[in-house]
Formats: C-alpha cells, structure tokens, sequence
C-alpha cells in the first residue's frame, strides 16, 4: 500500500554551547504515492537534518520543537518510541550518503539484509535467506549468492549502495528516502542506481525524497523539486517549471554556477558569502546578504510565500512585485582559449607507466601476484595547458597521478619534466626538481595539518624546496591574495575554514614553491556547485595568469568540458582514448567512452537519452583480462579483442583511439 507523507512546519534544534542551531526551521512540503520530491542546495542548509528529524533521528543534542510528519493522517511526532521503530525501515526507509560507514564492518551482507526482514517481515532463517538473495537479485548485484556472504570492505563502492538500497527495500517501504544516493559514485555506477531506483519504484508506487545538489541527477528523476536555504524552503515547483524558470535569486545562481562547455573561456558565476549561521533568529530574507537583487525591505521583513500563475511557489519579495520570469539558459557563445605558443618539447612527457603493488601471502609473504594500478600507460601536456585524465574508480587515475611525481618506489617507466627523466633522479636532485611539480589532493581537510595554522603551512614548502625563497611573510600574504583570502586567515587553523577555502589553502600551498605543473587530484567533487564554481574560476585565472599546467584527475565531465584542452580516458590502468575536449566528448569513438559519456545526467531530458549499459564490473586489476581490458564488458566486442591489446590509432592530428573497431583507419 502506497501513502501520502506531509511534513508541516517541522522545526529542530541541536544544543550546543553557546545558542542552539536551528538546521530546519519551518519545512512544509507534501509527497504523494509514487512522486518523487527532490530537495536540492548547498551544505549546510538542513536537507540531510530535515530527513533525519522526520524519522527521529537527529543526533543526542538534538529535538523536535514544533511541527507533524503525516503518513496517511498518523503524526510520526506523537507515536511512542516503540511504535516509531515499526515505522523505520518498514513504512519509511532511508538510503544514506555514505554506504561505507552505514553498513556494519563485522556483519555479511546476507546477515544485514536478513536483520530487516526478520524485524518486519516476519522471515527468518533460509525463507529470510532466499528473500535477501532476490533482494539483491533485484539491486543488480552480480553473483548476489556468493555476495550474500562477504563483507562490506569485499565490495567495490557501488556494490555497497547497491547493498543499502536492498536493505532499505527489503520491507517494501512506502517512502525511500535517498540521501545523496549516488554522490560517491562515478557516472556509469550512478546511472545504474538511478535506473533501478525508478524501476523499483514503478513496481511498488513508491515515494521517494531525493536529496541532493546535482542538478543533472534531479532533472533526470524529480517530479517536483524543493529549494532549500538556511533551513527553510525557499521555492517548490514541478521539474518542468524549474528547469524553464527558476524564480528565486539563489535557485538561478545554482543554475548560473554550473560549468559547461558553453561557458569555456569565461568565467563561472559564484555565489558570494557563504551559508548564514543558523544560530540565530532571521529578521528578514535569509538569502538577503548574498543576493545581488536585494532591497530594504528584504532585510526587515521574511518574505511570505508567493504562488505565481502556474502553481510555482516562491519565497522572495521580489515576485511579489514582478511578474515570473524565465530564465534564458543560452550562453553567449566563448571562443575556446587558444593553444599556448608551440614549445620544442612537452613540459611533461610519460612514457610505458608502469606501477604493480605486490600481493603478499602465506606466513613468510611471500609475493604470489600484482595488482596492476597502471599498466603503460603514456601521456604528453604543454606548459599552459589542462588535460583531464577521467575513467571510473579503481582505473588506476590517482596512482598514476603520485606515479609522475615520483611518490611511488613501485613506478616504473620513463618520466621527462622539461627533458630531464625524473625517474632516473634521486635524492637531493629529485628533491632539488620538486619544486617545479606540485599536487592538490581530493580532501584538503585530510591534507592539511589540523595542528599548524595556515602561515606555517604555506612556509612549510618554501622552507623546505625555495632556497632562494627570501621574505617568506610577503610572499605568504601574496600567496593569500592570490587565491582570493584574507590576509587575516593566515593566523587561523584549517576547521575554522569552509570546504572551498580549506581547498584554496591547499592551491595555495602548491604555488608557495612557484611549479609549473599542478597535479589536481578531483579538488571539487566534494564541494556544492557554488564553491566548486569559484575553485574552477580560480584555477583558471591563475593558469592565466602564470601559465600553469594542470593534470586534473576527474570524473565530473561538465568540469571538464569547461576546464580542460585535451581529455585522456583511462580504463583498468591504461588509456583508451585521447584528443582535444571537443575530439573526445562530441565524437567520441571508444566504446568505453560511449558509454562513459551517455551516463551523465543533463539538465536537459527532454528527449530520452539512451545510456549504453555495461556487462559486469569494473575486473580486478590484480587478474586483468587477456587482449583489450574492456572486452568482456563492450558490447561491440570482436574475437580478436581477446587476444592482443590494441595499438593506438591516429584518427586525426587531435584524437586518437586504442580500438580494433578502426583498424585500418589510422593516419
């Protein structure tokens, strides 16, 4: 039995020393049977805390002050702790960020699947078992009897979200509550989980509230899409009237930050500021000291809702003078930046790439194989100049990344850094060269240390590689505008910062010692699209401005479109392909890229797009399979793909593929 769910006026507070916080403060909204709802906006602005408040779950130090969750007219608010147990897991379940801290370390994954169905099925022993094996069946999980008892650390990331959302479906809920379901994930992966999602919930007339901040994820599965800031809603409507018109200031700057390949060459619009802190009580519009159309009346009054004409709701003073407008998505058209002035050798030039991790076993450890991280892999990049090396997780992009700067006693092959093999370096000569090549690592909160303050960070590196590297405090505070902080930030430590500064710490470490290669290893996949916005700006200006080369390792295809020259696209420790952006993404000849690319959700669906699905998972790196490394997963897979891998094929002067697919068409 499907239900409806209304959330009306829900408000929560967490104590802490010093006034509450306030995360969700005023949430209405309605779910009907088989809608799915999609909140979307930056962290920090309560969609995870609303989630948890409507299943009673929020943290110790925190409690409902007002408001009712409705299932079918029964108030979640007022049942007895007992009964709500009844309710999670079997009327609302919900799917959490991170698979990996949410599944149980020391129990198979058969044994957490059963939990469920024997709280609220009534399944127990081999009936439970047999249910849990059709469970996983349904996810997609390939060899699900066998899977049934491994652990959670045996499975790859996807896998463990497959295993979440058969734990989440196992009692059939009526609303599934996806928390960032496929944030993790690369693009092949999330498309997989989305597809099944709405499958299951064709098969069930299930509801689903989708919370996120990807914008392409939420045109592909929304229904009706819901704005959140600062703890409250700030504009409902359907997917059709957001995507055509969004009409609050802070939905269009979302819209306006997101990069693309129309925008490359200019620069991303950003949203100043940052999230307000919800310690305290709003006297006006919460958005008011970001918003670039603010008024007085913006400041002393909070704006009620506004219904426009065709049903959409709006929280903004604004609409309430003005009639809806829509919202122009064309972008003036931006030339691509031009090459860089030819030069008579690459900056960096890889050569046969190689890096095998020993697997050890047995009492003695003896080495019994190699996990193959990197197996030849080749590339060239130009001072001035980006390329994007992209492919799914566990395809070896990182290791390769740490390879070219020799951080790797494994790596084998040929590295030239303006002519001179940097593997053939070591000691003081390698470490006299480090200063030339720097790396900007995923997490910059996992990469800075926590107990010096930003001054001693930044001199760190010039102290160590810059003997030259007199006046260290001016160059500090010229390094701190360079990357757009204040001055004043060189005395605090790296949790009194946000995401996207900790990030702009850590690109301004790596220029300390003034390189000429950055290695940038996913910098903005943890960040919301306004902060991922003003990293991507940054980046750019300062490879403008001091002609730097950047490695960026990535999944995110939008950053790259925007971002990058030339893309290289990397499966199972080798490149399959490689060219400009425009070779790469707009004709793309690999079938591993095809397929790649057909997976990542747009903003525009309003024709069906057709995503290519592969067979199997991504294989073991320590046991690669004979011949091409894709064969057993394309689907235009020859005989002779099994034999040898294929040699590059020259397409034209700026793309080219490794493929028996076009044997015979090389230049």
């Amino acid at each position: 039995m499907s239900a409806s769910i209304a959330v009306d006026q829900l408000a929560a507070l967490i104590e802490r020393d010093g006034p509450p916080v306030r995360p969700v403060d005023g949430v209405s909204f309605s779910i009907e049977p088989g809608e799915t709802f999609a909140i979307v906006g930056e962290s920090g602005c309560g969609k995870s805390m609303t989630a948890l408040a409507m299943l009673r779950l929020l943290p110790e130090a925190g409690q409902i002050t007002a408001g009712t969750v409705s299932v079918d007219g029964i108030d979640l608010m007022r049942l007895p702790e007992a009964a709500m147990r009844k309710v999670r897991g079997r009327r609302i379940a919900i799917i959490f960020q991170e698979p990996a801290t949410s599944l149980n370390p020391v129990l198979t994954v058969g044994r957490q699947v059963c939990e469920v169905l024997e709280r609220h099925m009534g399944l127990a022993g081999e009936a439970a078992r047999r249910r849990a094996l059709e469970l996983l069946d349904s996810v997609g999980m390939p060899d699900a009897a066998r899977r049934l008892d491994e652990y959670p650390f045996q499975l790859s990331g996807g896998l463990k979200q497959r295993v979440m959302i058969a734990i989440a479906l196992a009692a059939e809920p009526e609303l599934l509550i996806a928390d960032e379901p496929t944030t993790a994930l690369d693009v092949t992966i999330q498309a997989q989980v989305l597809d099944l999602l709405k499958r299951l919930q064709r098969q069930n007339r299930m509801s689903i509230l989708l919370i996120t901040h990807d914008l392409g994820v939420v045109a592909q599965m929304a229904d009706r899409v819901a704005v959140m800031y600062a703890g409250n809603l700030v504009e409902v409507a359907t997917r059709e009237q957001f995507f055509r018109a969004p009409q609050h200031p802070y939905s269009r700057k979302l819209f306006e930050s997101l990069p693309g390949a129309a925008k490359r060459g200019g620069e991303l619009a950003v949203i100043e500021g940052q999230v307000p802190p919800l310690d305290g009580e709003f006297r006006g519009c919460r958005f008011a000291d970001r918003c670039v159309h603010v008024w007085e009346r913006c400041r002393v009054e909070i704006p009620a809702w506004t219904v426009l004409a065709d049903g959409q709701r709006v929280r903004c003073h604004l609409r309430e003078r003005e009639a809806a407008a829509d919202l122009d998505h064309s972008v003036v058209a931006v030339a691509p930046q031009g090459a860089p002035a030819s030069i008579a050798e690459p900056l960096l030039a890889v050569r046969n790439l190689m890096v095998y991790f020993p697997i050890r076993r047995g009492l003695f450890k003896r080495t019994v194989g190699h996990v193959k991280a990197v197996d030849g892999l080749s590339l060239q990049l130009s001072a001035g100049r980006t390329l994007a090396l992209v492919g799914e997780s566990g395809c070896g992009k990182t290791t390769a990344g740490k390879a070219i700067l020799q951080l790797l006693p494994e790596a084998r092959g040929e590295v030239s850094f303006e002519g001179t093999r940097l593997d053939a370096l070591g000691g003081n000569a390698l470490r006299r060269r480090r200063a030339d090549f720097q790396i900007v690592f995923q997490d910059p909160y996992a990469s800075l240390n926590p107990r010096m303050r930003v001054s001693d960070i930044l001199e760190e590196g010039v102290r160590a590689l810059d003997a030259a590297g007199a006046q260290h405090a001016d160059r500090m505070l010229r390094l701190l505008d360079q990357v757009g902080l204040a001055r004043a930030a060189r005395h605090s430590y790296p949790h009194e910062f946000s995401g996207g500064q900790r990030q702009r710490i850590a690109i301004a470490r790596a220029l300390a010692v003034r390189p000429k290669l950055i290695i940038c290893d996913e910098p903005t996949s943890a960040l919301d699209v306004s902060v991922q916005a003003q990293i991507l700006n940054l980046l750019k200006q300062l490879q403008r401005d001091l002609g730097l080369a950047y490695l960026f390792i990535t999944h995110n295809i939008a950053v790259v479109e925007y971002l990058a020259h030339e893309v290289a696209v990397m499966y199972l420790g080798r490149i399959v392909e490689r060219g400009t952006v425009d070779a790469v993404l707009r004709t793309p000849r690999h079938p591993y890229t095809q397929a790649l690319l057909s997976a990542v959700p747009t903003l525009d669906q309003a024709g069906e797009r057709k995503i290519i699905r592969l067979r199997g998972e991504l294989p073991s790196p320590a046991d690669p399979p004979s011949g091409c490394h894709f064969h057993p997963r394309c689907p235009q897979a020859m005989a002779g793909c099994k034999l040898d891998y294929p040699e590059a094929i020259r397409l034209s002067e700026d793309h080219e593929v490794s493929c028996l697919l076009y044997r015979g068409q090389g230049r």
